[in-house]
């Protein structure tokens, strides 16, 4: 029996080519990156021309199979991790979050859906690309837009050759029928445009790091403990549990990171101010910014952080337990995978954006009430609005909606009031 490999070929041809060549025009970290993501996906096309040629081998065999594709993907992420300080650390991020969508030939009985969940994991990065950039430089507009139409064009020919799961050659058996072409898939501008905030997508790595768990894999594909279930274990959750259709898999990407006994950063790098694993130091300050420059506060623990000045951006990550002072912010504040944060603005802040993060208070001056508050798979959020009297009224912001549909064809959302 031959797989068809002839729509997975396409791809690799064709929008992941031009992703590529896009990734060497922009350089750098992003080139890079580019690079493993072509070697993912032929090595992912090697993979699944050898299902086509043999009966499914035991669930060992298949971790050795599938050690290469596994390599890449951890190598992906890995770029990603090391650049954090980059003015492309949202492209890094935006395919570091997907990327894990090539785990489909692990998924029974529907891959498809999962391609789609990843490609959604993504999408909180690739919209602040097109934010960052559509005015600025075209090129990264359609880096975007290549990315998001290879996954959409794998999930299209994942959903029509393989509907229920990876086919593997059966020894003097034909191959299954399969039910009729499905619709095609949504619009890319739909794709941009849909909100994926109450979609899967935590789980990044987690399909892989449990292939390389060897034989054990199985495990977790007979029972979820109580170990595994996001409601019962804190340190696996980063924001609502969603619905998942396929095998629960731990999810390993979505908590905060835990704090390190790595050295303590405070320094200036050209336009970069790097902050990072700092330890109940209630004294950090920036002094002397200049407008374009960006602060960066990551892995700090019990601290508070003072920034003087008007600056571009502050972009906390990972930190637990965290504070931070701000004059004015030309852009916006940023906020990701964050736990039991606060952060106060005596200026103004035209944004605020909050992603995979549990408690964050924000205290507004009156300067910044025309804010844009952008949150995504994140809870406990309170908004410290200001009154003449000089104290603060606290407003939740929704975290759970609802959704109904009008005249048959568009969907209406609301925020869903706690009334406990």
């Amino acid at each position: 029996m031959v797989v068809n490999t002839t729509g997975f070929r396409d791809i690799i041809d064709g929008p992941l080519s031009t992703f590529v060549s896009l990734s060497h025009k922009i350089g750098g970290p992003v080139a890079e990156q580019a690079n493993l993501v072509q070697g993912a996906f032929k090595a992912q096309l090697e993979y699944i021309e050898i299902a086509g040629s043999r009966p499914e081998p035991d669930q060992s065999e298949q971790v050795s199979l599938l050690a290469p594709l596994s390599t890449y993907i951890q190598q992906i992420q890995s770029v990603r991790d090391k650049n954090r300080a980059s003015p492309f650390f949202n492209h890094l991020s935006a395919i570091s979050e997907s990327v894990p969508a090539l785990g489909w030939v692990t998924m029974k009985p529907a891959p498809a859906p999962y391609i789609k969940e990843m490609n959604d994991a993504g999408q909180f990065y690739t919209n602040r690309v097109l934010k960052d950039w559509k005015e600025k430089d075209k090129t990264h507009v359609d880096w975007t837009r290549s990315w998001i139409e290879s996954l959409t064009k794998l999930q299209a020919y994942v959903k029509e050759v393989h509907t229920t799961g990876l086919v593997w050659a059966a020894k003097g058996v034909g191959p299954a029928a399969r039910p009729p072409p499905p619709p095609p898939p949504p619009t890319l501008e739909n794709l941009l445009l849909t909100d994926s905030s109450t979609t899967g997508g935590d789980e990044r790595s987690a399909l892989f790091a449990e292939i390389n768990q060897g034989e054990g894999i199985t495990k977790s594909l007979k029972k979820v403990t109580s170990e595994m279930q996001t409601h019962k274990n804190p340190a696996l959750r980063s924001g609502p549990a969603p619905f998942k259709a396929v095998t629960p898999v731990k999810p390993i990407g979505g908590a905060p990171t835990q704090p390190t006994n790595k050295p303590p950063v405070f320094k200036r790098d050209g336009k970069k101010w790097l902050i990072e694993h700092q330890k109940d130091n209630p004294n950090l300050v920036v002094e002397g910014a200049d407008m374009n420059n960006v602060v960066y506060m990551f892995g700090c623990v019990n601290s508070t952080l003072t920034v003087k000045g008007k600056v571009n951006s502050v972009f906390l990550d990972s930190c637990r337990k965290t504070s931070v002072l701000v004059d004015s912010l030309v852009s916006s504040i940023e906020i990701v995978n964050c736990q039991s944060v606060q952060m106060q603005v005596l200026g103004r802040v035209p944004t605020i954006s909050i992603d995979k993060t549990d408690g964050c208070q924000m205290y507004l001056s009156k300067e910044s009430l025309d804010v844009e508050i952008v949150s995504s798979k994140s809870s406990e959020m309170n908004v410290m609005i200001p009154q003449a009297s000089g104290d603060f009224i606290e407003q939740p912001v929704p975290e759970q909606y609802k959704t109904t549909i009008a005249g048959g064809k568009t969907l209406v959302t609301s925020p869903l009031e706690n009334k406990g």
